[in-house]
């Protein structure tokens, strides 16, 4: 915890010494605090009215305020800011007749802060200064500085490297909704990351909002007020993180178009591609919230790119958390599928790797290329190697671009420009030598050679050795490349040597061989001493020299009549010499954002460049083989391995092994023909039976994600695979809660469930495992029963199903399409050995008792376990699995429900006979015989 002392100084100055107790971040040195707020009689004074001027106008921000070399936050501001970020609170002046309470934090620190506030889902208003003090003062002693928000930060807006994840995207995500009718809803999606320029567009149905926002994983979300409280959306998007609601005229489909077309300066949006309505609105409204937060600066946005329904692999959020596809369920990145196939060199091909590996292709033509490019630098591996030397030394160009087009580059970014340029002039010829040339090599060479090496020379002649982190700091431009900037320095640097020999005369005057000449932003030079020798100076006759100015805690601080004549001059030298640089400074970044969309492309290139080699060294590193992907059926994986578990198993040492699957459909003659490629009918279900800890789940997943590496473009973990494309992948796997929303695990695992099997296709890939389970024995086997049978028969789609219910084994009796799988093991003087191969079969126990041994459990528990298995086992608990075959019909969910069953020939003539009898004109005598009459009737039809 920081603390703080205001007190009085002797000339009557508020001054702040803060405290620190041990552990906390430093705060600030002592700095003078001037009174804000309210004057004697209780008037609001100028600052303090514009201050509630701004922070009206922005009332869902912290309002950071720029004095001097601080920002200040004030009132509730300061409260929330004090407790998030754990800095002082402290207290300025009067309003109201309430203390104000106010804290602060340093210009040169307040990334790091802003850091930690956007982090907790905060949105800062940046309010700077815009005219220099002196200027305010010419207007009247009572004048303020003018000040506005010249920035808005929120989570989706940032583009600073210290705000951001290098390895990651920041997609700020705008969702649009269009009602068809009362019960049908679709959505647009549109999303930006401004610190890379990227801008795409899809559309979906309500089933499928999830998978998207999964895929994208936006830093935030903006919807329609309406969207936010509808009744059926709310609880899902109260789920996600940074969702920001907005008035409806941002999301106002009528000036959709208009606000697009004026964004990119252009009279139609048609150049861009055919967009729907609702797409339009959605980017429309991405583009008006960027221009907000930016407060009229634009970034170097790519025109948006329209993403075809079906382009890519659905795959909806359980899914993806189930396979850990970019992060583990613990939310970390190591362990994760990303962290075992990301071989990149550079964070903007990191990004790209990731975005494809979020986002398979379902085109295998499309697919193919990818792979071509990949199989080229997998057979050259001296250009491979070469490439990724040179790429790790090649700087993030596409942020660096963002940042100096919307005005907050510095030096560093404009050299990196330089740099970026100047590689990909250099990858293009080493490109070009390439024997054979994919044509996703040959677009990037392409796009490699569009920027004009003439602006990397000109920053090269421009640019500093040593280059400083702000453009405010000076000293980037080159000596010798500007005469009037070279004088203005020697001006400058000479005057700051008569400082030096100033300080050495005073010292020599006074006697104080620690007298030191310092300079900050409030009182420019002056002439620093401890409060000992103060007193000296304070009396005469170095009292005729030295005029006091500021007394601190153990400093005094004066200043000379010659002292005051030198910083004129230095000050204005230096203005001088740094107006210079900064005119130099806006030249080279307005040449630069000239050639944004060449420079843009080129970095798209050196992206994918480092994408395509990183893929062929994994391939090389890990033994990984080119699939086949088309557009059949298939899916015969040989050899599979799961790509995480074997990293993880060969640093330890162990081997994996590696398993086949064969889920394509069965030749001729059965079953009913429904034409693939090659092959008929659907594809197979593989029902996996075996204990726990030999292997399911992990066989499960590989092939889940072979089919995932397969269609990002990527080799795979196999001696083979041929995968018919999948268009919808589903994963059951694992068992969660989720007590936010109600729902049990169970209830969980019920709705994965029926999210399966109301979606899956013929040409999806389904994964199951445990189905059931969360419930009562019979309740559980019930489900996964008719479960299975659907997929059979209605979903139609490549299955694996994992379980312990071996009841289900003898289904493959009755299914064609159903082949049983089992993990073998052995068992060895009572223990059981896990061998984690799969072979054709089923299991007839799973061995649990087994592996709680393994886990440790206490051994009376086990031996008890055993005897209640031994007599439960002993009793007939069911009827056999195959008088449950005989029994049960099979499941059929598409067909009508069946008719009553036929009355037999006997049957019918009775019910004729009683039919033709009128009892009302029949006497006594005939009714007796005709109730006589139908009773032989019925005898003899009982007999027969």
């Amino acid at each position: 915890m920081i603390g703080a002392i205001l007190r009085l100084n002797e000339h009557g100055m508020a001054i702040a010494e803060t405290h620190q107790a041990e552990g906390d971040v430093p705060e600030a040195a002592a700095r003078p605090i001037t009174p804000i707020a309210t004057d004697e009689v209780g008037r609001v004074t100028p600052m303090m009215e514009q201050y509630i001027e701004i922070k009206t106008a922005n009332p869902d921000c912290l309002l950071f305020y720029r004095m001097g070399d601080f920002y200040e936050l004030f009132f509730d501001d300061a409260e929330v800011a004090s407790r998030d970020l754990g800095i002082v609170l402290t207290k300025r002046g009067k309003h109201l007749g309430r203390d104000i309470p106010m804290c602060g934090v340093p210009i040169e620190r307040a990334d790091e802060y802003l850091h930690r506030l956007i982090a907790q889902g905060h949105r800062v208003a940046v309010c700077e200064q815009l005219e220099d003090p002196a200027e305010a003062r010419k207007r009247g002693a009572k004048s303020v500085v003018r000040r506005d928000v010249v920035r808005l930060v929120t989570s989706g807006t940032l583009t600073e490297d210290s705000l951001l994840d290098a390895r990651r995207n920041n997609f700020l995500l705008a969702i649009a909704r269009s009602r068809t009718s009362t019960t049908e809803d679709r959505f647009a999606l549109a999303w930006i990351d401004i610190s890379t320029s990227e801008f795409n567009v899809a559309e979906c149905e309500r089933s499928g909002l999830a998978a998207a926002v999964a895929r994208i994983e936006p830093g935030e979300i903006i919807v329609a007020d309406a969207v936010f409280s509808d009744a059926e959306l709310a609880p899902y998007l109260r789920t996600l993180p940074a969702v920001t609601p907005l008035t409806r005229d941002v999301f106002d489909g009528a000036t959709a178009e208009r606000r697009l077309s004026s964004f990119f300066g252009v009279a139609t949006t048609a150049s861009f591609g055919a967009f729907s309505r609702i797409e339009l609105t959605a980017a429309a409204a991405a583009v008006t919230y960027v221009e907000r937060t930016q407060i009229g600066k634009r970034p170097p946005l790519s025109p948006p790119v329209r993403e075809a329904a079906g382009a890519t692999l659905a795959i909806d959020h359980a899914t993806r958390a189930n396979l850990e596809l970019i992060r583990t369920l613990g939310g970390e990145r190591r362990g994760s599928l990303l962290a075992a196939i990301d071989r990149t060199v550079t964070a903007a091909g990191s990004r790209l790797l990731a975005q494809r590996l979020a986002a398979p292709l379902t085109d295998p033509i499309e697919i193919a290329h990818r792979l071509d490019a990949v199989s080229a630098f997998v057979n050259d591996s001296a250009m491979r190697s070469d490439l990724r030397g040179t790429l790790k030394t090649v700087p993030d160009l596409a942020r660096a671009l963002a940042r100096t087009v919307i005005g907050r580059g510095g030096p560093r970014d404009l050299a990196a420009i330089r740099d970026g340029i100047c590689a990909a002039m250099e990858f293009s010829t080493r490109l070009s030598a390439l024997a054979d040339v994919p044509r996703d090599i040959s677009e990037a060479i392409a796009a490699l050679r569009r920027p004009d090496a003439a602006i990397a020379t000109e920053l090269a002649r421009a640019l500093a050795d040593e280059l400083p982190a702000f453009r405010r700091d000076g000293g980037f431009v080159r000596s010798g490349y500007q005469v009037a900037l070279d004088e203005a320095r020697a001006l400058r640097d000479e005057s700051r040597r008569v400082i030096a020999a100033l300080q050495v005369r005073y010292a020599e005057t006074t006697g104080v061989k620690t007298l030191k000449i310092r300079h900050n932003n409030v009182l420019g030079y002056f002439v620093d001493v401890t409060a000992q020798h103060g007193e000296k100076l304070l009396t005469a006759p170095l009292n005729a020299i030295f005029i006091h100015r500021q007394t601190l805690a153990g400093q005094v601080r004066f200043t000379t009549t010659e002292l005051g004549e030198l910083e004129a001059k230095i000050a204005n030298a230096a203005d001088r010499a740094l107006a210079l640089e900064l005119e130099i400074f806006d030249s080279l970044s307005a040449r630069v954002t000239a050639a944004s969309a060449a420079i843009k492309q080129a970095a798209e290139a050196l992206a994918a460049v480092d994408a395509m080699t990183a893929l062929a060294a994994l391939a090389v590193e890990r033994n990984y083989v080119r699939p086949i992907v088309d557009s059949s059926l298939t899916f015969l994986i040989e050899g599979g391995r799961h790509p995480v578990v074997e990293q993880a198993l060969g640093a330890d040492g162990g081997p994996f092994v590696a398993n086949d699957c064969d889920l394509s459909p069965l030749p001729p003659p059965y079953p009913p023909p429904q034409a693939g490629e090659g092959r008929e009918g659907a594809g197979r279900i593989w029902l996996v039976t075996g204990p726990n800890m030999a292997g399911k789940s992990t066989f499960l997943r590989q092939n889940a994600l072979i089919a995932v590496l397969a269609q990002m473009g990527s080799f795979v973990p196999a001696r083979a695979a041929h995968i018919g494309v999948v268009d919808r992948l589903f994963s059951r796997v694992g068992a969660a809660d989720d007590l936010a929303r109600g729902h049990s695990t169970f209830m969980v695992e019920m709705v994965e469930t029926a999210a399966i099997l109301n979606q899956a296709g013929e040409r999806a890939l389904v994964i199951l495992d445990e189905i059931g389970r969360g419930t009562a024995t019979f309740d559980g086997l019930s489900i996964a029963w008719a479960t299975i049978e659907h997929l059979h028969e209605s979903n139609r789609c490549r299955t694996l199903f994992a379980t312990h219910f071996h009841e289900m084994t003898a289904l493959a009796a009755k299914l064609t399409r159903l082949h049983n799988a089992t993990m073998r093991v052995k068992e060895w003087h009572g223990d059981v050995v896990f061998l984690h191969e799969v072979i054709p079969g089923a299991a007839d126990r799973s061995y649990g008792i087994q592996v709680a041994k393994l886990a440790g459990l206490p051994p009376t528990v086990i031996e008890r376990a055993k005897l209640v298995l031994a007599q439960i086992e002993a009793e007939d608990r069911t009827s056999p699995a195959r008088k449950l075959i005989d029994d049960l019909p099979l499941f059929a969910a598409a067909r009508p429900a069946p008719a009553m069953p036929q009355r037999d020939e006997a049957l019918n003539a009775l019910i004729e006979a009683l039919a033709a009898l009128h009892p009302d004109e029949m006497s006594p005598r005939e009714a007796l015989e005709a109730l006589y009459a139908l009773k032989t009737q019925f005898a003899k039809a009982r007999k027969d």
